[in-house]
């Protein structure tokens, strides 16, 4: 038989949009802005790594990062995301989300600060130490994602819960071009005061020892908008879902969400005791119950296959533009430059995708999310990400002779568009809509670190894929180019478009009506 809303909830459902509900989308996207800049900032540094501590000056060119060096500083920090969104989720089922929502802040707020002191006498120990604080990194953010998701669509009312859960993603977006405009501010003043040739002129002098600095400014700066956020983050009570069906205090439940929203809310001291794992009752099923597994089990898989194939592409366009940048010569040759002329450029060309593609798409997601729908959204995105990378690959070779390149970067910044008005957004969106509560965070952790394990995959793979079949790479082994790894992308949307289908619309519906929470099993099944 259907179960009776609880007042607390129906509450929050039907709330009218108020200042709470932008307090709870800066305090949990500000984590999101933290989580971008760190795990993207080290795309902007990595040259200038392999200069510093890899340059062979008897060689005409510039020294770069060995292949397993440059896999482990870009994928390190993707594999510690990976554990901490399985880990965090689970346990923000179990203790509460507010509980280790401030543990997260701290493990991101200490690491990022000790990567950028990571110290050594040799190369191979300051790469050791860097990658060892940024796998912990990765997992103090990967508690931000199924915390964050969860916290804010229990907090939101249904009306434009969607809205809210972007807006809180799209912080990312804002991440994204901060690290992008300090990677600027800090070359530029590190070029004003220490002006050196480019290597090509003068290969000892095009690296000044001063430059060592920027890149550890560069990743140390992600500590402060996390840490101006973590007193915030303990002054939110824990969500009202959390409180009255797991932990079936539906009386303090509604004596939280009173303060929050400026509104008396009266609930029986006894309403829940029989919901959501009381009493024996039948929703007491776990992740790996029967009734799970017909109740919502193509919901994770689509979940899961969806933000995997997603952050294929993602992640390798993110981390590996200046690469492609460079060679379809966007970004000129390394030795035209010195080290931190380099910085600056792979950082200007950063900021301006992310100003015209990446930052607009989260935003229209926001905008259209509760119009549109989910399903609409996502299934448009994969629709659109596969066109424009088609349209790089099928002319490839036109798009990297001379003057030609403008139009190159206009089509990849379409790419950024339409994944983030997209998939991008709505992977992170409907895991935390369509779970039970007491299973929520942990679904949502699972999904988002399946998504990881295809970050991992583009970060790994691109790297290796994209080298030239003819010429690739110092230390590299010949790929299949970036014309065929372009192709290869193309082909990983149009299967996340097919996996769309798998995914339920959670538009306008309580949580409880999209999880079925409120039925027992056999009239949820029948």
């Amino acid at each position: 038989m259907a179960g009776k809303q609880l007042n607390v909830l129906t509450t929050l459902d039907q709330a009218k949009t108020q200042w709470y509900h932008f307090m709870a989308i800066v305090i949990a996207g500000m984590g999101f802005f933290t989580d971008a800049y760190d795990l993207f900032c080290i795309s902007l540094v990595s040259k200038l790594l392999g200069r510093i501590y890899y340059t062979d000056l008897t060689k005409p060119d510039p020294g770069s990062l060995p292949p397993n060096v440059s896999a482990a500083v870009n994928g390190v920090a993707l594999c510690g995301t990976l554990a901490g969104q399985l880990f965090f989720g689970w346990l923000g089922d179990k203790l509460g989300r507010k509980s280790v929502y401030g543990f997260t802040l701290i493990l991101m707020v200490l690491c990022s600060v000790a990567s950028g002191l990571s110290l050594g006498h040799t190369p191979k120990g300051v790469i050791a130490t860097l990658c060892f604080f940024r796998f912990w990194l990765g997992f103090g953010i990967g508690g931000d994602y199924p915390l964050s998701a969860t916290i804010m669509s229990e907090y939101a009312n249904k009306k434009t819960r969607g809205a809210f859960i972007a807006a809180v993603f799209a912080m990312q977006g804002f991440g994204i071009l901060f690290g992008a405009i300090v990677a600027l501010v800090v070359s530029a003043g590190f070029r004003n005061s220490f002006p050196a040739p480019a290597y090509e002129v003068d290969r000892a002098g095009s690296l000044v020892p001063e430059a060592d600095y920027a890149w550890r400014i560069i990743l140390m700066f992600g500590t402060i908008p996390a840490a101006l956020t973590y007193y915030w983050r303990m002054k939110m009570p824990e969500t009202a879902r959390y409180t009255a069906l797991i932990a079936r205090n539906a009386k303090q439940a509604a004596a939280d969400m009173s303060k929050v929203l400026n509104a008396e809310i009266v609930e029986d001291a006894a309403a829940g005791a029989d919901r959501d794992g009381a009493g024996g009752g039948s929703n007491e099923w776990g992740l790996f119950s029967s009734q799970f597994v017909r109740r919502h089990g193509l919901h994770l898989v689509a979940t899961t296959t969806a933000w995997f194939l997603l952050d294929i592409a993602f992640y390798s366009q993110n981390l590996f533009q200046k690469d492609i940048f460079s060679k379809v010569g966007w970004i000129p040759a390394a030795k035209t430059m010195n080290a931190v002329e380099e910085v600056f450029r792979i950082a200007r060309a950063q900021a301006l995708i992310a100003l015209c593609g990446t930052i607009p798409g989260y935003w229209f997601t926001v905008a259209l999310i509760d119009v549109v729908g989910r399903f609409a959204i996502q299934l448009m995105g994969f629709f659109m990400m596969t066109v424009f990378m088609l349209g790089l690959a099928v002319p490839y070779h036109h798009w990297t002779t001379a003057g030609h390149h403008t139009g190159f970067v206009v089509m990849y910044g379409f790419t950024f568009f339409f994944a983030n008005f997209g998939p991008n957004s709505t992977t992170f969106i409907v895991p935390a809509e369509i779970f039970p509560a007491r299973l929520r965070s942990t679904c949502h952790g699972i999904s988002a670190a399946a998504g990881k394990a295809g970050a991992i995959v583009g970060a790994f793979g691109f790297l290796y894929a994209a080298q030239d079949k003819e010429k690739p790479e110092p230390g590299y082994k010949p790929g299949i180019g970036i014309r065929n790894a372009l192709f290869v992308l193309a082909g990983t949307n149009f299967l996340g478009m097919v996996m769309t289908l798998l995914v339920p619309e959670s538009k306008g519906m309580s949580l409880e009506e999209i999880s079925k929470e409120a039925v027992d099993d056999e009239e949820a099944t029948a």
